[in-house]
């Protein structure tokens, strides 16, 4: 059903999706989805929905499920849904799209779920935060537009963001602004705290210096002032020293509090409607880039009924969700014990090359002192026989 697009291929950037399960799962076969293969690749798929429909005053609920199993550290893990038209040959970032929803992470200053629409062929991002799992199982992404413009954003059945679409995007420019007229008077007092009028500084306070000469320092002996010049001893600093005199602070009693601006109607604001209604939603689309392969989609479903996308999420993720938990935490019990065996072998021959190198150097010792002492032995026995009387014959 994914038809992957010409997008990348001729630079060699493409990357490929395969079907599997990963490394851990509920059942291999049935959580078995597509996920990216290649790090540092483009991926640019996209499968049509059969039949294309429209939103027409429904609800609409976008879900898939993802699992980044190579502890992504920066790559998308989001889909598009695209109106008709869509060249699925030369699909690319640059397609029209309806909708943009799901995690994103990239190191640790992004790790978000975008909420993206597009609207007279500007696309605008969700104000507020909301969270992305960061680890490696499988969760569950649920998008829900509501006719009455409301939304909901869930993580495996959890809702973590809704309100209105008014509110959370900037769809409209603001209905009210700063009266351009408007400014602070001169004579506001915006500050809580002033200095104590009564409070006087102490006399002599800045008579008392930052540093002074090290009483117990004492001039070298060899010092020559005539060819070192003047001897000044070294400067520490002084104890006495309390810094720049400042008054006590007290209430101001002439606070007004922080000045508002005060808010006119915004001339140039226009109610915008049909914001998030689409008449043409015909394809679902992945167009991620990935510097570290792995992620693995699944389960997509996109429907009028918030009730069977709850169902479908039940029979699917949380059919599966314990016993890969239980299996990912076998595969990890089971990666730490090879990690634990193989550092101790590592040890150990590292402990026995460090034993068979200090061998090496004893022996080495043991040879040079056995040829110092036949050295010895020679030399010796030529001071003994020097030693011995000369021959002499007497007259």
């Amino acid at each position: 059903r994914w038809v992957q697009s010409s997008n990348k291929q001729d630079t060699g950037e493409a990357g490929d999706l395969i079907r599997t399960a990963g490394q851990w799962y509920g059942d291999a076969e049935k959580d078995a989805g597509v996920q990216t293969s290649t790090d540092a690749r483009f991926y640019t798929y996209s499968s049509a929905i059969e039949p294309a429909f429209d939103i027409g005053g429904k609800d609409l609920v976008l879900q898939f499920s993802v699992k980044h199993e190579q502890q992504i550290d920066c790559g998308g893990g989001y889909i598009k849904v695209h109106p008709a038209g869509l060249d699925q040959e030369n699909y690319n970032g640059d397609s029209e799209y309806n909708i943009m929803f799901g995690p994103d992470i990239c190191g640790s200053a992004t790790k978000k779920v975008h909420v993206i629409f597009n609207h007279d062929g500007e696309n605008y991002l969700i104000k507020e935060n909301i969270a992305c799992e960061t680890d490696r199982l499988t969760h569950v992404y649920t998008l829900i537009l509501h006719p009455d413009s409301t939304y909901e954003v869930r993580v495996d059945g959890e809702t973590k963001k809704e309100g209105s679409l008014y509110d959370h995007w900037d769809f409209e420019l603001p209905k009210e602004i700063d009266d351009p007229e408007a400014s602070k008077p001169e004579d506001w007092i915006d500050d809580p705290m002033m200095d104590d009028p009564e409070d006087e500084k102490p006399e002599g306070w800045d008579d008392v210096p930052e540093e002074i000469d090290d009483p117990e320092a004492e001039k070298p002996d060899d010092w020559d002032d005539e060819d070192d010049g003047e001897w000044e001893p070294p400067k520490i600093r002084n104890p006495e020293y309390k810094g720049p005199w400042r008054a006590k602070r007290i209430e101001n009693p002439d606070y007004k509090g922080p000045w508002e601006h005060p808010q006119v109607p915004n001339p140039d604001w226009v109610h915008v409607e049909h914001i998030a209604e689409y008449d043409s939603n015909a394809f679902v689309g992945l167009e991620l880039w990935q510097v570290k392969a792995g992620t693995i989609f699944d389960n997509i479903i996109i429907t009028d009924s918030v009730e069977e996308a709850e169902q479908f999420m039940e029979e699917t993720y949380g059919a599966s969700k314990d016993a890969e938990k239980e299996m990912f935490d076998k595969v990890e019990e089971e990666r730490r014990e090879k990690e634990r065996i193989e550092r101790e072998e590592r040890e150990a021959e590292l402990k026995a090359e460090e034993e068979a190198q200090k061998a090496a150097e004893a022996e080495e010792e043991d040879v040079d002192l056995d040829e110092e002492n036949d050295e010895g032995d020679v030399e010796g026995d030529e001071d003994d026989e020097d030693d011995e009387a000369p021959e002499h014959t007497e007259l």
